[in-house]
């Protein structure tokens, strides 16, 4: 597959200044991500639940979101791989300060091209990764080098709530020029290269709750929205609505280069 290395050289540039600066994004969207408890619960206690003993990637791993979590939590070895070589720099460093570098690396790599040997990953997880690269590209990466009985488990955030894309709209200067929030195409895309693909929906009424952030009864307030939520998205006309999803996939479909 063609790499197009313009669209990659963006992201590595606005990623590089973003590390460089992480206030700027955090202070704009830090309301918005105060309600994503409960899907980050589910995303650590899946990692948890299966890390040990096994080798793991964290795919777009920034400073090691996740990977420092899991390293001590009885993984084997675990990579974090970023575009972006002042993430993989400050990671690095930080595992040394917390003496965990003995199963802990972190290395700078094109996630649309893993470079590890095939069939040689148990999991690879990421948070808000997948929506900046070339799905199709990135799905065909991560079924080679996965094990036949390897997992891989994201959290993402959809594209086509209005509300949310108006908000998007307004505040440009916060992502990069070509990250593109999933669409029913990219999760349909998905199958291809996986057997098995499990989507969990978040977030449509809850984000109400984030005009209350910080104050009395918000958990409250955020607990009832996401139980009304989850009633919403059984309704599948109500599932586009989302802001994130979680996504499960396994069973890796043997890859034809395409």
């Amino acid at each position: 597959m063609l790499q197009d290395n313009s669209r990659i050289a963006r992201e590595e540039k606005f990623h590089d200044q973003r590390f460089t600066n992480p206030s700027v994004r955090k202070n704009t969207v830090s309301r918005f991500y105060s309600l994503a408890r409960s899907i980050e619960h589910e995303y650590k206690q899946f990692l948890f639940q299966n890390s040990q003993g096994k080798t793991i990637v964290e795919y777009g791993c920034g400073t090691g979101s996740y990977a420092f979590d899991i390293a001590k939590n009885g993984a084997e070895i675990v990579t974090g791989i970023d575009i972006s070589s002042v993430a993989i720099d400050i990671a690095t460093v930080k595992a040394k300060e917390e003496g965990i570098e003995h199963n802990l690396y972190f290395q700078v790599m094109n996630a649309e091209n893993l470079t590890f040997e095939n069939r040689s990953i148990d999991i690879i997880c990421g948070s808000g990764i997948l929506h900046h690269l070339d799905i199709q590209k990135a799905m065909y990466s991560i079924s080679l080098v996965l094990k036949p009985n390897g997992k891989a488990i994201f959290i993402e955030p959809l594209g086509h709530n209005f509300f949310i894309n108006l908000f998007r709209s307004l505040t440009p200067g916060i992502r990069s020029e070509d990250e593109h929030p999933l669409l029913d195409k990219d999760l349909v895309l998905l199958q291809k290269y996986f057997r098995k693909v499990e989507i969990k929906y978040f977030y449509f009424t809850a984000l109400v709750a984030s005009i209350f952030v910080g104050l009395p009864g918000f958990s409250l307030m955020l607990s009832t929205l996401e139980f009304l939520d989850e009633l919403l998205f059984k309704l599948p006309f109500m599932r586009k609505q989302a802001w994130q999803v979680l996504i499960q996939l396994s069973e890796p479909v043997e890859p034809i280069n395409s």
